[in-house]
């Protein structure tokens, strides 16, 4: 299975929380074309995210989660490999063939258009699919549905920005894929605690927070990145969980807020 799903253990509400990049998987039959020891730890990964959220079911909120690293193919990119920004940063294929380091992942030849083809319709439109299904099956009983992609990124990437990372950035597609008043709710909610906070700057939401944000068919998408040592340790190697706690002493309230703002939406 290319993804798992974790169903709520309350009443649904109508939020979907997709988790793309927490999976550290291999198939087995491409395992061995990579460089070992890149792929027994792949850095580039969203550690620990799903984690983060086990909050979540008891919410009534359901959680869709990779199975496959986003080194087999990346969940949250154009599926033409279209590029999300233009600002020089360094973006990785749909198909990476280097980590955000520029370090090469395959020992020998990367994936051809013929793999590329067959990982896309293997791996990448199945999550997709059941993200929508998702939503679908939501939309039958609540008007308006959000989908919350959830993310995480190294306090420090100088390939994409020279200095250290905000704490949280929110990701509107520039205020274009959620309604004005989840957008409010949730740059209120976050502001909640002591962390910096920015919206729409160094990330506007990937492909997934893009396509699915459509306001106008009352589909609802953002997309929170969030340095690692908020919830891992400084090293950003191992789980942290006081830190973690605190954490998601403002992402539970923030997700009550928008489950009540979603049933005010006209």
């Amino acid at each position: 299975m290319t993804y798992q799903i974790i169903a709520p253990t309350a009443p649904k509400v109508p939020i979907v929380i997709s988790v793309p990049h927490c999976g550290v998987a291999f198939p087995d039959d491409i395992k061995s074309q990579y460089v070992p020891e890149l792929i027994a730890q792949p850095d580039d990964t969203d550690w620990f995210v799903d984690r983060l959220y086990d909050f979540a079911p008891a919410l009534g909120i359901t959680v869709i989660k990779a199975h496959y690293s986003r080194w087999v193919i990346d969940l949250n990119r154009n599926p033409e490999s279209k590029p999300l920004y233009n600002d020089g940063r360094v973006i990785t294929a749909l198909t990476p063939t280097t980590n955000f380091l520029g370090e090469s992942l395959y020992i020998g030849a990367t994936p051809d258009p013929a793999e590329v083809q067959r990982r896309l319709e293997a791996y990448y439109l199945p999550y997709h699919q059941k993200v929508n299904d998702l939503l679908d099956d939501l939309q039958k009983d609540f008007p308006h549905v959000l989908l919350y992609d959830a993310h995480s990124i190294r306090q420090v990437v100088k390939t994409i920005h020279s200095n250290p990372f905000p704490d949280l950035l929110l990701g509107s597609n520039d205020e274009k894929s959620a309604h004005a008043a989840l957008i409010k709710v949730s740059l209120e909610g976050l502001a909640a605690g002591d962390y910096s906070l920015e919206h729409n700057t160094l990330f506007k939401g990937g492909h997934i927070t893009r396509s699915f944000g459509q306001p106008s068919r009352k589909r609802h998408a953002l997309q929170l990145e969030r340095s690692k040592t908020l919830y891992m340790n400084d090293a950003e190697t191992e789980y942290a969980p006081k830190r973690a706690e605190k954490l998601k002493e403002i992402l539970k309230p923030m997700f009550n807020q928008l489950i009540t703002a979603l049933g005010n939406l006209d």
